[in-house]
């Protein structure tokens, strides 16, 4: 046994496509005994998409003792490595409680160190509401378990990391629960008063499955007005709505025919007079809300939440490790 693990980890970390590729699958089928094997080829500085760490993903659950083992006795060069594919592989709820502890304290220092944030801006689909109507928002969107987050870690946990997972439900029927991300508030300098405080909410199955359009209309009726955009650079599509009380009052689709609706909003008056509006999601986001990117300390409020659209479904159920 240890001469043929010797063998196939040889295999799997050498130069040759093909050997890399028949040691992966009859590793796994090994199972745990070759977990801490495999470890110090994932250890921190290695690629996240190590020949090693796919074995430890094929392995799945069953790599999950090894690891907690790890965790509890060392070697200590690899109790970090083994702290985030324990979250990787299994979530949040697959760590000891003392870890767990250590985890929500390093995220406590990292909200009250927070400055200037990023939020991705060439690609991706967002929601805005306005700062003031939290409460309203959470409950238009029907969201549970509220968990202050860093913006890197939100980001990630809404649009890189698992952000849905199937569950069964209390009449046994399949559901699906989504993990979101509600943003700091962000100023718009744009506006005066009322209006000038902006959260954005990201996820990227959440709004892709139960539809950007709808879900603002959802949150415009509890909140008097949100807005759905997005930008897809791969199919050169853009995309922005605009509701009011719940309808939508103004929006833009690349693709849809026709491609405006509504009448033109106030800050499209200064469009070129061939054009019937604003076609770009960013400046449309600029002008109303707040565009993603780079923002500043000092026009940022408060801190962002994570939560899950199911209660049966808690947060640290979803897989993935993610930046604090």
């Amino acid at each position: 046994m240890p001469d043929r693990v010797d063998a196939l980890l040889r295999d799997l970390t050498g130069e040759d496509r093909g050997a890399r590729r028949a040691a992966a699958p009859l590793l796994a089928d090994l199972g745990a005994p070759v977990v801490e094997r495999l470890l110090p080829l994932c250890a921190d500085g290695a690629s996240r998409y190590s020949p090693a760490e796919s074995v430890l993903h094929r392995i799945g659950e069953a790599a999950l003792l090894p690891l907690r083992e790890v965790r509890r006795r060392g070697p200590g060069r690899l109790r970090r490595t083994a702290l985030r594919l324990l979250v990787d592989l299994g979530g949040a709820e697959c760590l000891a409680e003392a870890d767990r502890r250590a985890v929500e304290r390093l995220v406590r220092i990292r909200l009250a160190e927070e400055g200037d944030v990023r939020l991705p801006s060439d690609a991706g689909r967002w929601l805005a509401f306005p700062a003031d109507r939290f409460d309203d928002a959470v409950a238009a969107l029907d969201l549970h378990g509220l968990t202050p987050a860093t913006v890197a870690m939100g980001v990630a946990a809404a649009t890189a990391a698992e952000n849905s997972r199937e569950f069964r439900d209390a009449q046994g029927a399949t559901a699906t629960a989504y993990r979101v991300f509600i943003t700091p508030e962000f100023e718009n300098w744009q506006h005066e008063g009322p209006g000038r405080m902006w959260r954005l909410v990201w996820g990227d199955s959440f709004v892709d499955e139960l539809d950007g359009f709808t879900l603002a209309d959802r949150l415009s009726r509890r909140c008097g007005e949100a807005h759905f955009y997005g930008i897809d650079p791969y199919h050169s599509a853009e995309n922005w709505y605009v509701s009011r009380e719940g309808r939508g009052v103004r929006g833009y689709s690349t693709y849809a025919d026709p491609p405006f609706f509504g009448d033109p909003l106030p800050f499209e008056a200064g469009e070129d007079e061939d054009s019937e509006g604003t076609v770009h999601a960013s400046t449309a986001a600029f002008l109303l809300s707040v565009e993603p990117g780079p923002m500043s300390a000092h026009g940022t409020r408060g801190h962002g939440w994570l939560a899950t659209t199911r209660p049966e479904v808690p947060l640290d159920r979803f897989r993935g490790a993610l930046p604090v």
